[in-house]
């Protein structure tokens, strides 16, 4: 994109679209123009020069009909590395899947957006088999967090190049996934908007899978405005169900125990400031434990972790084999974790999990919310977490602790930017609601994203 085009959110460049002031052509050939000669070239995995060209012209074409498909035609979107894409393989951030037959057709979701005049520019990178919340690749590069001035940081996982891509300009979203906290967690640390939708809400045909009873999608974006569009369209919605709210009135809890332990100081205090912002809007803000909490952590360590039993299975076969030398070892030996959760244990987990979802949704009141940080930190170094297995290990669970719950109990969830913390980092709000509450949260969200950010 030329530089008055990057960085706007899909909002902006729709205006500018939709006026005929920005021919999609010329949008789509800055965006990739500014991929390609961008100076981190570990953030997109593929260009898909061919296809972008000829969805643009396309949509040129619509709007000086008069037949424009909508907000979001014309508009860039970049892919994770999970979605099927007619005439490639789907290889996962992978080399194992290199060579792995071509998808005969896109993924539901990838239709969902053709369809609504979106334009797929590219596919981005992201932890191998999604299995990570910190984004590092050893295949094909780590991207780099672009905010980062000091040293460099990670860009959090698994929807790694999702959330640099749309932080350094080069497209105003990419559709990510979210099993552990993998649109979330790089969200935060990008400054970006991040939403999880619930499990089930967009078809998940054709997309590749890390653990099925966890897995869900959503958009990495600019605002809640640009989600709740990119929402609407993935499900096929001509236009969005959701309804404005006033911020005054709303109700949202703070949960007392986990979520807050070891949280570094600079994310405590904007997390705090953006709750005082919004007791000062008029929003309800209480405080209260949720015993659901510490109960699916001992779930986990009694049994296993739902995830790791769930990716286990998808591929022991891959761990037997050769393949497993060519894969990220830290991937390899998280995933053989798996081998030692029995039937018996993924089997008390399901029923834990349905206890748990009840009776974290008993603490709620109606029309209540969830807030707290998205994560306890801002992003690291990542030279260190090359090295260190064991550092790895250790931050890894600790970027997903506050996410992961969320999946756990079949949440939703949008994660805003709430002012910076160490290093002058973004950090993280998270909002969550239980599942199938998406047009509530995401109203409730439009309403607070000015007052959390501050």
């Amino acid at each position: 994109m030329t530089q008055t085009h990057l960085g706007k959110a899909i909002a902006q460049l729709s205006v500018l679209i939709q006026s005929g002031s920005l021919d999609p052509v010329a949008l789509v050939e800055e965006s990739l123009d500014a991929i390609r000669t961008h100076k981190d070239q570990a953030i997109f995995t593929r260009l898909l020069e061919t296809r972008a060209k000829e969805e643009a012209i396309a949509s040129s074409r619509r709007l000086r009909e008069g037949r424009s498909r909508g907000l979001l035609d014309g508009i860039p979107v970049a892919w994770k590395d999970l979605f099927a894409i007619a005439g490639l393989p789907t290889t996962a951030g992978s080399i194992v899947l290199a060579n792995a037959a071509a998808a005969q057709e896109d993924a539901d979701v990838v239709k969902a957006l053709k369809a609504a005049g979106m334009i797929a520019v590219g596919r981005v990178n992201m932890s191998e088999f999604a299995f990570s919340g910190l984004g590092l690749n050893p295949h094909y590069g780590t991207p780099l967090n672009p905010l980062a001035s000091d040293m460099a940081r990670i860009p959090g996982g698994s929807s790694s190049g999702s959330a640099v891509a749309v932080a350094s300009g080069l497209v105003p979203v990419s559709i990510g996934t979210d099993t552990g906290g993998s649109v979330r967690i790089p969200s935060a640390f990008n400054g970006l908007v991040g939403y999880k939708a619930s499990r089930g809400r967009y078809s998940m045909a054709g997309v590749f899978p890390l653990a099925t009873s966890l897995d869900s999608l959503g958009p990495l974006c600019r605002s809640v405005q640009d989600a709740v569009w990119v929402d609407a369209a993935m499900r096929g919605r001509a236009a969005p169900d959701v309804i404005r709210v006033d911020p005054a009135g709303l109700s949202i809890v703070v949960p007392t125990n986990i979520v807050m332990d070891d949280v570094e100081h600079g994310v405590a205090q904007a997390f705090e400031a953006a709750l005082a912002r919004l007791s000062a809007a008029g929003v309800k803000v209480r405080h209260a434990a949720f015993p659901a909490f510490d109960g699916l952590f001992q779930v986990m360590a009694d049994h296993g972790p739902l995830a790791t039993a769930e990716a286990f299975v998808l591929h022991h076969r891959r761990l037997a084999g050769p393949e497993a030398q060519q894969m990220d070892r830290r991937v390899v030996a998280r995933t053989r974790l798996g081998e030692k959760i029995t039937l018996v244990d993924y089997l008390a987990i399901l029923g834990a999990r349905e206890r748990l979802i009840k009776d974290a949704a008993g603490m709620l009141g109606p029309n209540e919310l969830i807030a707290y940080p998205t994560v306890a930190h801002v992003a690291p170094a990542l030279a260190p977490l090359e090295v260190d297995d064991e550092l790895f290990v250790k931050v890894n669970f600790k970027t997903l602790r506050n996410t992961l719950i969320g999946n756990f109990l079949d949440w939703c969830g949008v994660s805003m930017p709430c002012g910076t913390g160490e290093a002058g980092m973004p950090a993280g709000l998270l909002l969550s609601a239980p599942q199938g509450r998406d047009e509530s949260l995401l109203a409730v969200a439009m309403a607070l994203e000015d007052i959390v950010a501050g």
